[in-house]
């Protein structure tokens, strides 16, 4: 009895501990806490002034799965973002009882035609198959959903070899591409080993497709899953230096010899961030500074420009030594700003007879792992405008056909990707479309390290949640539905491929409800006479 006793003593005194004593002791902590003076709030009204920080912290998650409605929020609407996980997921982008689509707001439409072209009568590559995974839902419960995976044989959609986009024809090795989406550019470092052996990988089932490294350099993943590489080259020089930083064409050659690198870019810009790169010390561990060749754990923050390019001309003749060099294509990432300047820099083009093999046109609404919000919000033009910019300036310039273009920003989707191709673009980069079939949950924790999917992390911890092995069907998916949607739209247009979009297929309608053509708001410009001097003024 007496033993009972203690035990029943000693039961009695942990439960106070727990139910009392801990509750206290957190209450008086935060009233110590309360006493600092960081937060007004909180110094006033100690325990109301902590509840509505965590009510705060709270906020973006519940507006997220409760409050914003499906066409809400920034900068991808629920709708928007499930439509890329059902098409990576299950491999369709069906929808039941109409569109969501705001109809009274002034946008951009397809234009289809009275006569549509019939799925045999276009020009398309399904003539080899890939082993696909698609899952299906069996049955889904208030709390569980069950699922399984189909394993089948799908179409490739790839666009014919009369059609297949070449980007430096006139160069040793040039890059012949027979799709039109990739992933756009994202530095390792930013994100994870994980995101780009999945993306690169599912990538290269899917054929015709391909990624960009983003200016961190080049990592031993890139290469390893075989898929076409786009090299960026930023004015940090990371993973093309030497021991003083300075730009090392022996660096450069090497890369170029690499078989699975097709391309680089020269990144001038980006459209979040017409800035410098950032990343912190602390995600600066010894692989990433061996790829970007810096040091362990020292922030790297890079120069807004190439600080060794002062002008249009400086970067012209660096162009043509790296194609000289590599004998691979050689192209321009840049946000427009205005159409003086395209002018100035087409102009000297001209002047040099030195012609980048392609414009990467990033519009101001790109994203980025950390920038200045006043910087995104207001700085460049988005995207549809400036494509049409750099598109109006090579055709009144007369090298349209010298130099393609691919087009970034918010381009997740086959009727944007279509609309892109219809107002210049030869080819659309997407990178958040693919961090979403990789499994982002739009989080907003990219900058942190600590990406709940394993997406923007290189944390071992949180990089595990990205499994390759299965991330790689989902963004195989992913491409292939896009390419399929993109033919689709097409053909609804009354067209054979989509290399066949022209402004002539895509309608604006503005708030008053007046639709016009594209190519009539924006006519195709007639090539101009521009002063160009001869072999003999050069030499004079």
């Amino acid at each position: 009895m007496i033993i009972l006793g203690i035990l029943t003593l000693i039961l009695l005194v942990l439960l106070i501990v727990i139910f009392l004593g801990i509750p206290l002791s957190g209450l008086i902590y935060l009233f110590i806490l309360s006493k600092k003076p960081q937060h007004s709030v909180v110094r006033a009204h100690p325990y109301l002034g902590w509840l509505r920080y965590i009510l705060e912290k709270l906020g973006p998650e519940f507006r997220q799965y409760w409050f914003d409605g499906d066409s809400d929020s920034k900068p991808f609407s629920r709708n928007e973002f499930l439509s890329v996980v059902f098409s990576s997921k299950y491999r369709t982008d069906l929808i039941s009882f109409g569109g969501k689509r705001d109809y009274d707001l002034s946008g951009f439409y397809l234009s289809n035609h009275l006569f549509p072209t019939l799925t045999n009568e276009l020009r398309v590559d399904n003539t080899e198959s890939v082993e696909g995974h698609r899952y299906q839902i069996v049955r889904e419960g208030l709390f569980t959903r069950h699922e399984k995976v189909n394993h089948e044989q799908v179409k490739k959609w790839l666009l014919q070899v009369q059609d297949s986009i070449v980007i430096g024809e006139h160069l040793k090795h040039p890059w012949v591409l027979r799709g039109m989406f990739g992933a756009s550019a994202t530095s390792y470092g930013s994100v994870g080993e994980n995101y780009i052996l999945s993306t690169g990988t599912g990538a290269f089932m899917a054929g015709g497709s391909w990624i960009n490294t983003g200016e961190g350099g080049v990592a031993p993943e890139h290469l390893m899953s075989h898929v076409d590489v786009v090299a960026q080259i930023g004015p940090g020089l990371f993973g093309f230096r030497d021991n003083n930083g300075n730009f090392s064409f022996d660096e450069f050659q090497k890369k170029a010899e690499e078989e699975h690198i097709k391309a680089f870019e020269l990144k001038f810009h980006q459209g979040a961030k017409i800035r410098g790169g950032h990343l912190e010390g602390a995600k600066v561990t010894e692989k990433i500074a061996m790829i970007r060749k810096v040091p362990v754990g020292k922030t790297i923050n890079s120069p807004n420009r190439f600080p060794f390019l002062k002008d249009e001309k400086d970067a012209l003749l660096f162009i043509r030594q790296l194609q000289e060099i590599g004998g691979k294509p050689v192209g321009i990432k840049l946000v427009v700003g205005d159409a003086l300047q395209l002018e100035h820099f087409f102009q000297t083009m001209l002047q040099l007879d030195i012609y980048p093999d392609f414009l990467t046109v990033d519009g101001s609404e790109g994203g980025s792992g950390a920038t200045f919000k006043s910087m995104a919000d207001s700085v460049g033009l988005p995207l549809f405008s400036a494509l049409i910019m750099v598109d109006d300036a090579a055709r009144s310039f007369g090298i349209r056909d010298r130099i393609k273009i691919f087009a970034s920003g918010k381009l997740i989707s086959p009727d944007k990707v279509a609309i892109a191709l219809a107002l210049g673009a030869d080819c659309v980069n997407s990178a958040r479309g693919f961090m979403m079939a990789n499994g982002c949950i739009m989080a907003m924790q990219c900058h942190t390290g600590k990406c709940p999917t394993g997406v923007t992390t290189t944390d071992p911890k949180y990089q595990a949640a990205l499994v390759p092995s299965e991330k790689q069907w989902r963004v195989m998916n992913y491409i292939l539905q896009v390419r399929e949607g993109v033919f689709a739209l097409a053909a609804a247009c009354g067209l054979k491929s989509p290399r066949e979009f022209t402004r002539e297929h895509v309608v604006y309608k503005n708030d008053h409800g007046r639709a016009v053509r594209i190519s009539e708001l924006f006519p195709y410009p007639k090539p101009e006479l521009h002063s160009v001097p001869n072999q003999s003024e050069e030499i004079s």
